[in-house]
């Protein structure tokens, strides 16, 4: 769903792409902030995150999905084709890293991106609750990151 807005690579977004992400990410962050957040019938939240390279703050609206108490899941799909921007910020500033439910203030949490059964576990509840996930991911090359989010 939402991009970041913070990694330079060649054959990346163009300037002008990531400005229209910037402002699609604000609008969607307003909205959430004013009505709550579902999208395409997913719970919302907006992922706090600060830009690797940047060191600016960056907010961005993700689906997730419950895991257990004070833990939600969220899933790096990106478009299909690469990881999205907030979890190359997320991974190389994971303290900086904190959830916004329902706009109440940011909860800080501790990121670990799930590997093995624990990534099989969770996809499996994922796919489950959202089948056009399942579907997004046959038709990619790589492997989704699917990230634990967990309060600190």
């Amino acid at each position: 769903m939402a991009q970041g807005t913070d990694n330079k690579r060649a054959g990346g977004p163009s300037p002008l792409s990531r400005w229209m992400q910037i402002k699609m990410n604000d609008r969607a962050v307003r909205k959430f902030r004013r009505k709550g957040g579902q999208f395409m019938g997913m719970d919302l939240l907006v992922l706090h995150t600060v830009g690797k390279n940047s060191g600016l703050p960056r907010q961005s609206p993700l689906a997730w999905f419950p895991d257990g108490d004070d833990a939600w899941l969220v899933v790096a799909s990106g478009g299909g084709k690469r990881n999205p921007d907030w979890y190359a910020n997320l991974t190389a500033r994971p303290e900086d890293t904190a959830v916004e439910l329902h706009g109440g203030d940011p909860i800080p949490v501790t990121p670990h991106t799930l590997d093995g059964d624990a990534r099989a576990e969770a996809w499996q509840r994922i796919a489950a609750d959202q089948p056009r996930y399942g579907k997004y991911q046959k038709k990619s090359v790589r492997q989704y990151p699917v990230v634990r989010l967990t309060r600190r």
